[in-house]
């Protein structure tokens, strides 16, 4: 019988069993599934991390393959596959799958649509910019280290982490029993948040969801789509069994930390020609996949259970995604996007679960919760780099002071190494003559003799000084918390400025299945220019240059208008009719005739144009205000106008009178009609009384002979009557000058017509703050005014002529540019501080240049005066000796009445030179002036043309007579 092997113990499988599990799930929990709530990473999205940190693998140097990056986090930290490791570094690298990707990669790092990413040894990668805010300050003892896997190396238990990683790029993982999936935000709006509740911590237990909620609106997913606030909540039933009432699905889970909302693709309605539709996929719900999405919809159509689709197509490229869904005729496409909704991905449940580690245990957490957990994060975070600085300035401090020490006593300290027979006995003369430390004696050893130089000894004193002071404020940070928080508040506003963007999804205060169609279209502010010769253009605002705009209102004579892609246009043509067009129909860049948009004909003549917005039901006391050339007025209820289809008559014209614009008035408001000849008269909306589509006008004013009304608009406040003529001649009278009178009057004069300025051609009522207007003349030219460039005159004056205008060329038109005052330049905007400084001296530049023009102008008068005086004199005196030369070829006997005759003649003479010297004296002392105003009007522009092109490029926002009605709505 041979003797057993080993020891053999008797244990209960049972809970042998019950403890290898549970060691088996914890293991998964803490060291692989879920995040930790401090930097928001797990373990081996830390360690690519840091391992990339560790290879210098930073966004400013070359790219390292993708193979030697996993074999380093294999090889050091991660004792897994290398598939697991590559994955986790190419989900990092994705801008689909994180919000704020924190790895750059070269090469194939897989698609939306599906496709995997290539081999690790084909791809390359680096730390992404952002990565270096999750990495800062690691070398200072911020975080505590531990061994990794074999023990022969250090690795960090977490990133310092400035950014707040967990919110921002979201997690998602399975552990055993339990599981994670927090949805990513938007930066700026994280930061915000921080930054109000810091503002509030001592009193952070009485801040509400509800606040937070005012700077963090709900998920930011990278891919876009639109999210329901609202949502039903199927476990409250009412008394009849129906499901209870809608609530706020977002903050429930920000509050709990569990909940669900529904994601929905952007899509959109686009018309097609002969009365066809197509559906446009913009943007797709949160890790959807684009090409399953597709096959999709493909075997819906196969099978029968999706109807009147006729194309389906994928558009999308390197601008953007662009799913295109064509359809029949003969199907409703909201129907149709309706059952794309419920029968594809198109609209998914996206399950939040705030769950994160907390000191190593999983925890569910509130949004205020993990907010405050990043605070504290970091306040330990400062407080160890403020630490491990003050140690090693104080470090630096002590042994600047033996060097200040020795330089001192330079001297003796020479005498005592020279005298020493070793590095040993120096240092132990030094410390003791001396009263050194053995480091402050060892430094002084080691101190270069370069250092000896007075520069280098002034050196040694500043730093000493700024030590002393780096010292100072290090204590002063760590005494005081609040200092501590308020640092961690200006960081968090420093990140926002350096990465924040614009919010990707679109929060939709409504629940699941109240969609409009407004809402299906893209919105995003645009510029729409119209002409009479058919042509309609549409700008985006953020590409709206001053250049651009010039460019694009050249020949632009109808209108110029500032409105969003979910606006509609309305057309009015000369006879009184009406057509309607969606923004977004027009097409981005190029120029379209408005009888390809519409039911209008190209013989049909557009004489004005206005932006509204598609309401569900318009405003009861909203009106649309339409005048004449004759000078006839109308006013028909909106509610009225929008409810009509195809091209419905809104006024009855007569044939040898045009309509030509068209305004939204309200009861209370008050509006102004100017002719040609200057004649200008203001009255009450509420004396013309509402008439239907078919009516036609009132008498607005009583036209003289030859004349016709110029312009017609809408009395805004205090404001001023800004009107031109042909020749460029301008001016803007007080409103407080055109007293409200009853309406069909001769009014009173506006501008002081002559044949030099020509007819009225335009007019606008400029409120305060009002942006420029172009002009527009007969030559296709846009001329851009500013109304403070408009000089303010009274009534009855001709204005000044304002615009310089090519031979035989007349203004035509004049349009408003409201808001082009923040129109974008094309160089970016410096620092706040060397702004105001080139400001200051554009403006001294400017004064001096202006001093220095006037001593000229004067110096020049004088001269000229002077050079006038003489000629005077002389012809003075010539005409003495004309006079002496006849008086002595004279007969010596004439008589009294000759003497009298000659001396009134020398009077005449007297007279006439010194009326010349007069006159030449004027002359020139004008033609000073005129080249003073002349160079500081040059001066002065030029000094306004430097100072705007340091302007930072900003958006477009015009304010027209149609946000006052989306304020009433």
């Amino acid at each position: 019988m041979s003797a057993p092997i080993g020891k053999v113990k008797q244990i209960d499988i049972d809970q042998e069993m019950q403890q290898a599990y549970l060691d088996y799930a914890m293991s998964v929990i803490v060291a692989r599934a879920l995040p930790d709530v401090r930097d928001g990473l797990k373990p081996v999205q830390r360690r690519i991390l840091y391992a990339m940190h560790d290879m210098g693998l930073t966004h400013d140097k070359p790219y390292k393959k993708s193979a030697r990056i996993v074999g380093e986090v294999l090889g050091k930290y991660h004792p897994h596959g290398d598939a697991a490791v590559y994955d986790a570094m190419v989900r990092m690298a994705q801008d689909f799958s994180m919000r704020y990707p924190l790895v750059d990669g070269q090469g194939n790092f897989g698609s939306i649509d599906g496709d995997s990413a290539a081999a690790m040894r084909y791809t390359e990668a680096r730390l992404a910019e952002m990565a270096r805010e999750m990495l800062a300050d690691i070398d200072k003892d911020t975080v505590d280290f531990v061994p990794n896997f074999d023990g022969s190396l250090q690795e960090p238990s977490v990133l310092p982490a400035l950014l707040p990683n967990l919110l921002i790029n979201g997690s998602s993982g399975i552990a055993v029993g339990m599981a994670t999936n927090i949805p990513p935000h938007n930066l700026g709006e994280v930061c915000d948040a921080v930054a109000y509740l810091i503002d509030r911590y001592d009193e952070v237990d009485e801040v509400t969801v509800d606040e937070l909620m005012r700077f963090i609106q709900g998920p930011d997913f990278p891919t876009g789509g639109i999210v329901y606030r609202y949502g039903r909540d199927p476990s409250a039933l009412n008394g009849n069994g129906t499901k209870g009432e809608e609530t706020d699905v977002i903050a429930a889970a920000y509050a709990q930390g569990r909940g669900r909302f529904v994601v929905q693709a952007k899509a959109h309605i686009e018309e097609m020609s002969r009365s066809r539709h197509r559906i446009v996929i913009t943007e797709l719900p949160y890790q959807t996949n684009k090409t399953r999405l597709i096959e999709r919809i493909a075997e819906l159509v196969r099978e029968g259970r999706l109807e009147g689709i006729t194309d389906l197509r994928d558009e999308s490229d390197r601008q953007g995604m662009r799913i295109v869904i064509e359809l029949t005729r003969t199907v409703d496409p909201r129907e149709v996007l309706a059952q794309l909704f419920r029968l594809t991905p198109m609209q998914q449940t996206f399950s939040v679960s705030l769950l994160a580690l907390v000191d190593g245990e999983p925890r569910l957490l509130s949004l205020k919760r993990m907010l405050q957990l990043y605070i504290e994060h970091r306040r330990e975070i400062i407080r160890r780099r403020s630490e491990h600085d003050l140690q090693r300035a104080r470090e630096r401090a002590h042994i600047l002071e033996g060097l200040l020490i020795a330089l001192d006593h330079l001297d003796e300290v020479i005498a005592t190494i020279r005298r020493s027979p070793d590095a040993e006995t120096a240092r132990g003369r030094l410390m003791r003559k001396f009263k050194l430390t053995e480091m402050q004696a060892q430094a002084i050893l080691d101190m270069q003799l370069r250092r000896l130089a007075r520069l280098e000894r002034n050196r040694i004193k500043e730093e000493y000084k700024e030590k002393l002071k780096l010292i100072a404020y290090l204590e002063d940070l760590l005494a005081h918390p609040a200092k501590i928080l308020a640092l961690i508040r200006e960081e968090v506003v420093e990140l926002k400025k350096k990465y924040g963007d614009p919010r990707r999804t679109q929060i939709v205060a409504r629940s699941k299945g109240a969609l409009t169609a407004r809402d299906l279209i893209e919105d995003r502010p645009v510029w729409v220019t119209i002409s009479s010769d058919g042509t309609v253009t549409r700008l985006a605002a953020e590409k709206a240059t001053k250049t651009a705009l010039r460019k694009a209102t050249g020949g632009v004579d109808v209108a110029l208008l500032a409105t969003n892609t979910r606006d509609e246009l309305l057309l009015f043509t000369a006879d009184g009719r009406m057509a309607r067009v969606g923004i977004h129909r027009i097409p981005e860049g190029s120029e379209v005739h408005w009888a390809d948009l519409c039911d209008l004909g190209r013989r049909d003549r557009v004489t004005a144009a206005l932006a509204m917005p598609r309401f569900d039901k318009p405003p009861s006391d909203a009106y649309l205000a339409l005048a004449t050339r004759a000078g006839q007025i109308k006013r028909v209820a909106l509610s009225e106008v929008l409810a009509a289809v195809g091209t419905p008559p809104v006024m009855n014209v007569d044939a040898e009178d045009e309509l030509s614009w068209a305004h939204v008035v309200h009861e209370a408001d008050e509006v102004i009609v100017v002719t040609g000849k200057g004649r200008a008269i203001r009255f009450k909306v509420a004396e013309v009384r509402p008439t239907g589509l078919l009516a036609g006008g009132v008498g607005a004013i009583k036209l003289q002979d030859g004349d016709q009304v110029a312009a017609f608009g809408v009395v805004a406040g205090k404001g001023a009557l800004l009107t031109i003529t042909a020749a460029g001649y301008a001016k803007r009278s007080p409103m407080e000058e055109f007293p409200t009178q009853g309406r069909y009057g001769q009014g009173v004069i506006a501008h002081k017509i002559t044949d030099k300025t020509g007819p009225v051609v335009g007019a606008a009522v400029i409120a305060r703050g009002a942006g420029p207007l172009a002009a527009v003349t007969e030559k296709g030219v846009s001329k851009p005014l500013a109304p403070r460039d408009v000089p303010e005159m009274g009534r009855n004056t001709q204005g000044k002529k304002v615009l310089s205008l090519a031979q035989g060329d007349t203004v035509r038109a004049l349009l408003p540019l409201v808001g082009a005052g923040e129109l974008a330049e094309e160089e970016s905007e410096p620092s706040p501080a060397p702004r105001r400084r080139a400001r200051a001296a554009s403006k001294a530049t400017t004064e001096s240049r202006r001093t220095s023009t006037k001593a000229k102008a004067k110096a020049s008068t004088k001269s000229a005066a002077k050079a006038t005086s003489k000629r005077a004199q002389k012809a003075t005196s010539k005409s003495k000796a004309k006079a002496e030369k006849k008086s002595a070829s004279a007969k010596p006997a004439e008589s009294k009445s000759a003497k009298a005759k000659t001396k009134k003649t020398k009077r005449d003479q007297s007279a006439a030179a010194t009326k010349e010297k007069k006159t030449a004296q004027k002359s020139s002392r004008r033609k000073a002036e005129k080249a003073v105003d002349a160079k500081a009007q040059d001066t002065t522009s030029t000094a306004k043309e430097k100072e705007t092109k340091r302007t930072k490029r900003r958006k477009v926002a015009l304010v027209t007579s149609v946000p006052q009605i989306r304020q009433k709505k």
